[in-house]
């Protein structure tokens, strides 16, 4: 009997039909479905049967047939399993089909059986579920293993040329059918007008939904009438579109490939009548095309350049595609026609075009290594092993050398950071003491730059700090520093750091801070936003080389920001429960910022600046004793605090802001909510912020409502987190009027987003300007202008110039002259260092219109 060949998993299933005696000496037999498999031994370079099974079929008076084989998946488990359609013929001319799926033990289990009046002729497919496919009667039918019933599709369809995955539509089913003109002109006109031109139409059916698939996004509908078998390599959804690549074979002896529904190359075939078509990824060729014909010949196609016929075979029975050779990748194993051999393995080839190829006829008996040969071999792979472990180890240590050296380096700098502002001679260890290589001169004298940063620092005011406070909220540790208003005007972007004064050897005495931009008005009333809520992503910027002092870039993720409109408390949170592992720390609180000093063209110069603003001492007794927790007392109506207590609170929280819009009532309802059931009491010293007086989760969040109007109001929201604010938002719901829209706002109001837009595009103009005239006083000091010393050019009319013939020399030279001060004028250069001082400065002014503009666009 007919035997059917399937590839799984590197390995070739051959099923066939076989008839044994039930009873021996009785005439009755009866039919069984073996199978073996067959796997590819490199050593002997021919295939060997793994192992078997036997299905009894118990039909000794019926015709059984395999009808077909495929490897699908079992959606019971997600696993991909053999699976092999069966047909019995019975009396009557009622046909019984089973489905089988082939378990690794080799045993068969029955997925599920139907009965039909007919038999199953046209465009039979197995796919995931198990289920199968056909078409009968212009109709498509499909059976799938969860129901066991037959099913009709919704269509009527003239072919079917592919089915498969389709992704966020299942199982889909692509097929050709009478074209059907639209009767709503919604439709694309050139698909509806190329329909009407050729009668016929491709169309995509999703099995499981039952939903019809536009064909064009597969092929134009031109191609319907020639079209007889697709293959598609790849489909996905980007930006909510299908997209799909495919390869179809023709009546016209033709490959072509489809690329979002647009022919993208064609390739001639070498024989007739081609039937169908599939892929195989190889190592070395990449994606190869296997065709195969109705007359047992088979090609392959190389997509590169081009589409191009790469090689071709004759008389090929059978061609599978899997990885026989266990290599990775993929191979073609092709079996051929031999009369005179009943092993169909007997005649085969194992090709990816490329390294590998094996072939029956061929005789590898001077390729197979002897023992010793093997022996050696493996003796060689051991010490290549070992010697890479030993590197790898080396390797290791090497690293971990490295990076106590590199913890050394930053302990030291941080030493270092602390002696100089607390302005004490600070020895740095020699290079070669650390085992490094110094890259400049080891001189007694301290380097430029640090004596610039002292003089810098000497030129602060003594008394510009008028306050230094600490509060814990919870496991945060609150540090705030209020400046003198004198100094902090002269100030931008102002940051603290937080640094251990304990000689810690294993650890870094950096203490990590939570970035938080405080804003504090004169009315006392406190708006805190996160920093990672209003910054884009990072730009690339230029190093500014000539900064050595620039200390805060040394923690850029460790400091609290405030705003230059801000008032004049900066502050910074951190973790407080690292802190406490040590039962006592004191910690130095520095101030990081850029001095603004006036300049003769009234443009400010910014020098950055770090300060000492003074310690701290933490001990777990005062933070047991509840020396430092926030105390909100209340009085009467009001809640009353210091407004470090008020600030701490904010601090701590995320901030979140809310536009509340109301097109046909009034947002009284808000107040009511925030005065009745959220239990709100204002604070004393700043009547705009009110606590949360209720108990449970909510306690303590903080709100800020504020009116534009009686229909529009913005809703600020200070929480611990987002379990408080979805219960806030939840509550409030069920006060908010019907038709009322709630939108999140991300990044402050637009008003004042657009201010502060206009102010930074100011800044960066002015910047440029200058940039520019620096630029062009530099290049005025460095280019000599006018004639050459010593000669001059009397200023006498042209005319009495041109009357002699020492006068026209004198009249062309000085055109000459005139000439060449052009000419430099438009080529003036300037030294790398001032070029890299200017472009600093314009990037810093561009990135700061740029995040504000990114802002503007998040709101």
């Amino acid at each position: 009997m007919e035997e059917q060949f399937l590839s799984y998993n590197g390995e070739v299933l051959i099923f066939h039909l076989s008839k044994t005696k039930l009873v021996e000496g009785a005439a009755d037999k009866t039919t069984n479905l073996c199978v073996r498999r067959m796997v590819f031994n490199r050593d002997t370079k021919l295939f060997v049967q793994k192992s078997s099974g036997v299905f009894n079929m118990r039909a000794s008076h019926l015709k059984v047939e395999i009808i077909c084989c495929s490897c699908t998946t079992d959606s019971r488990t997600g696993i991909i399993l053999p699976c092999i359609l069966m047909k019995k013929k019975k009396r009557n001319n009622v046909v019984k089909y089973l489905l089988l799926l082939l378990h690794s033990s080799n045993q068969f289990e029955q997925s599920f059986h139907f009965k039909l009046d007919y038999e199953m002729k046209e465009d039979i497919r197995l796919f995931t579920g198990p289920s199968v496919l056909w078409r009968h009667a212009s109709k498509l039918f499909y059976v799938c293993s969860d129901t066991c019933t037959v099913l009709s599709a919704p269509v009527q369809l003239s072919s079917v040329v592919w089915t498969g995955e389709i992704e966020d539509e299942g199982t889909v089913v692509l097929g050709i059918r009478t074209a059907c003109m639209p009767e709503n002109e919604d439709e694309d006109e050139f698909s509806t007008s190329d329909r009407a031109i050729w009668g016929r139409e491709f169309f995509g059916y999703a099995v499981e939904t039952q939903k019809l698939l536009t064909g064009t996004c597969f092929m134009p509908h031109a191609y319907s009438r020639v079209v007889s078998s697709v293959y598609v390599c790849k489909n996905e959804i980007l930006k909510k579109q299908l997209r799909i690549s495919l390869v179809a074979i023709t009546h016209k002896n033709q490959l072509i490939w489809f690329q979002d529904g647009l022919p993208k190359g064609v390739c001639e075939l070498p024989y007739e009548k081609p039937c169908s078509v599939k892929t195989a990824v190889t190592s070395s060729n990449g994606l190869l095309f296997i065709v195969s014909f109705a007359s047992g010949n088979i090609c392959v196609v190389q997509r590169r350049d081009s589409l191009q016929v790469a090689s071709k075979w004759q008389k090929v029975k059978s061609v599978l595609v899997d990885d026989f050779i266990g290599s990775g990748s993929e191979q073609l194993l092709l079996l051929f026609k031999d009369d005179s051999n009943t092993d169909v393995l007997s005649t085969f080839k194992i090709t990816d075009l490329g390294e590998v190829n094996y072939a029956s006829d061929i005789n590898y008996k001077h390729d197979v290594p002897t023992v010793e040969g093997l022996q050696e071999n493996g003796l060689l792979t051991v010490q290549a092993l070992e010697t890479r472990l030993q590197a790898g180890c080396t390797s290791v240590r090497e690293l971990q050398q490295h990076l106590r050296l590199k913890k050394r380096v930053i302990l030291e700098s941080c030493r270092a950071l602390i002696d100089l502002v607390e302005e004490r001679t600070h020895i740095l260890p020699t290079a070669k003491k650390e085992g490094l290589v110094s890259l400049w001169d080891d001189v007694e004298n301290p380097p430029h730059s640090l004596s610039k940063e002292t003089s810098l620092a000497s030129k602060i005011p003594e008394h510009f700090i008028e306050k230094l406070w600490l509060r814990v909220v919870g496991d945060s540790l609150v540090v705030g520093v209020k400046l003198t208003e004198s100094f902090y005007l002269s100030l931008s972007d102002v940051s603290l750091s937080l640094v251990m004064d304990q000689d810690f050897s294993l650890i870094s005495p950096i203490i990590k801070c939570r970035n938080k931009i405080i804003k504090l008005n004169k009315a006392f009333s406190a708006l805190s936003v996160s920093s990672c809520q209003i910054e884009p992503p990072p730009k690339k910027m230029k190093l500014d080389l000539h900064s050595k002092n620039d200390l805060k870039k040394e923690f850029p993720k460790r400091c609290s920001r405030v705003r230059l409109d801000g008032a004049k408390t900066v502050i910074a949170v951190t973790n407080l429960s690292p802190l406490l592992a040590f039962r006592r720390v004191c910690c130095i609180v520095l101030l990081h910022a850029k001095k603004q000093n006036r300049q003769n063209d009234s443009l400010q110069e910014s020098k950055k600046i770090t300060v000492l603003c003074g310690k701290i001492l933490l001990n777990l007794e005062d933070i047991s004793n509840e020396k430092y927790s926030v105390k909100m007392l209340r009085d009467n109506n009001y809640f009353t605090g210091s407004l470090e207590d008020i600030v701490a609170v904010l601090a701590v929280s995320v901030r979140f802001s809310f536009q509340i819009m109301s097109s046909d009532c009034t947002l009284t309802p808000v107040n009511s909510w925030l005065l009745g059931e959220m239990e709100c009491i204002p604070f004393k010293e700043c009547h705009d912020n009110i606590f949360c007086h209720k108990a449970g989760n909510v306690y303590g969040t903080v709100f800020n409502w504020t009116l534009k109007n009686p229909f529009e109001g913005v809703l600020t929201v200070f929480c611990r987190n987002l379990t408080v604010l979805f219960q806030c938002l939840h509550s409030l719901t069920r006060f908010l009027p019907p038709r009322c829209d709630v939108k999140l706002l991300r990044s402050g109001s637009k008003g004042v987003l657009t201010e502060q837009l206009a102010l930074a595009l100011e800044k960066e103009i002015l910047t440029l300007r200058s940039s520019f005239f620096s630029k062009e006083s530099t290049a005025e000091n460095s280019l000599t202008w006018g004639n050459e010393p010593g000669k001059k050019i009397s200023d006498s009319p042209v005319a009495s110039l041109l009357d002699s013939e020492e006068g026209v020399q004198q009249f062309r030279k000085k055109l000459q002259n005139e000439r060449e001060e052009c000419m430099l004028s438009m080529n003036q250069t300037m030294n790398g260092a001032l070029y890299q001082k200017i472009a600093l400065k314009i990037a810093e002014a561009q990135l700061s219109s740029d995040m504000i503009v990114w802002r503007l666009i998040k709101s």
